[in-house]
């Protein structure tokens, strides 16, 4: 598609700074539907006599701040592109300086430099998008409630007499609340997953692996949305963080690595997978022993096995059938 107008956006809580390239104008909206439809408004005015489909926004990912806008301008048919902070500012170099209007000009000059290798960002499905926002929240809830038992364990250790039932009584309400909450979180995550047959199937597959239980299969499915955006175990590997690279300059050449530039998140999770794999996997336990008594490295192998349990995923997904541990039926 041939874009002719080019509209930056730098995304904040409550407001959006928007700059058009097609006459380097500039202006601020409000982060509601209201300034959203200001905004459309704004940018057809401006931009002469350009086809809507011509128009190219683009804005940093910021989450919960920028999905409104994205939702928005998808309902309306405006192409649109959605970039990770890491991809612009690496296309930007070193800056001195910051302002919302400067990051908006920046992100417009980007989309029109980059226009012939940029594709409009295409939403996954509502159900995704709810169970991505569900998912979050119980995972900040998650953080609280381990945040207010480390708290309490800590007061636990200084406090002594009686003083001490005031802070486990205060603590442990709040932490009896938090609970609640994540059990009312995950019933509606549960409630979602019955919803789409196809979303609840990938589920049940991936916890049929020794190693992989509901909150890793949950992240799974949210960040391959579905399994439809990554073509392979091996590209998602190298999203997750647990693709090996060479390590190598000239006559140097050493061990392979794991890039830092990776989603954390799911490399921690898949990392206490592989922790539990070893555990309650015959097949994978023996694995790792091996490895270490032959000297081969800790992190390395854990790692191996990583990218073992992805590659599981990945097939339980594609041919649609439970993982059968052949160990277990082994003589």
């Amino acid at each position: 598609m041939k874009f002719k107008s080019f509209i930056g956006i730098d995304v904040s809580k409550s407001t959006i700074d928007a700059y058009l390239k097609i006459n380097q104008h500039h202006a601020v909206f409000g982060n509601n539907q209201e300034g959203f439809r200001e905004l459309v408004e704004w940018v057809m005015e401006n931009s002469g006599l350009v086809l809507a489909k011509h128009l190219l926004f683009g804005f940093e990912s910021t989450g919960i701040y920028s999905s409104e806008l994205a939702l928005f301008l998808e309902k309306h048919a405006l192409p649109f592109h959605i970039m990770s902070g890491l991809e612009l500012k690496r296309s930007l170099g070193i800056r001195r300086g910051k302002s919302d209007k400067a990051d908006s000009k920046d992100i417009a000059e980007y989309l029109y430099e980059k226009q012939e290798k940029i594709q409009p960002t295409v939403l996954p499905s509502q159900t995704i998008q709810d169970l991505k926002k569900l998912f979050n929240y119980r995972e900040r809830l998650v953080k609280n409630r381990a945040a207010f038992t480390t708290r309490l364990n800590e007061y636990e250790t200084i406090v002594s007499g009686n003083k001490i039932k005031v802070y486990q009584k205060s603590h442990n309400t709040v932490i009896a609340c938090l609970d609640k909450q994540i059990e009312t979180i995950e019933k509606e995550i549960d409630k979602l997953l019955h919803k789409e047959e196809l979303l609840l199937n990938q589920y049940m597959l991936l916890n049929s692996i020794k190693g992989i239980g509901p909150q890793t299969a949950l992240a799974l499915i949210i960040l391959t949305e579905g399994f439809m955006l990554f073509n392979s175990w091996r590209n998602f590997a190298s999203y997750a963080g647990t693709a090996p690279f060479p390590n190598q300059s000239g006559t140097f050449n050493g061990r392979t690595k794991t890039s830092k530039l990776a989603n954390k998140r799911i490399k921690t999770l898949l990392t206490l997978c592989a922790g539990t794999s070893i555990q309650y996997s015959t097949e994978m336990k023996n694995y790792y022993q091996k490895r270490i008594s032959e000297g081969k490295s800790k992190m390395s192998t854990l790692n191996i096995i990583r990218n073992k349990l992805l590659s599981r995923a990945f097939a339980v997904v594609n041919r649609n059938s439970r993982y059968v541990d052949t160990l277990k039926y082994a003589a």
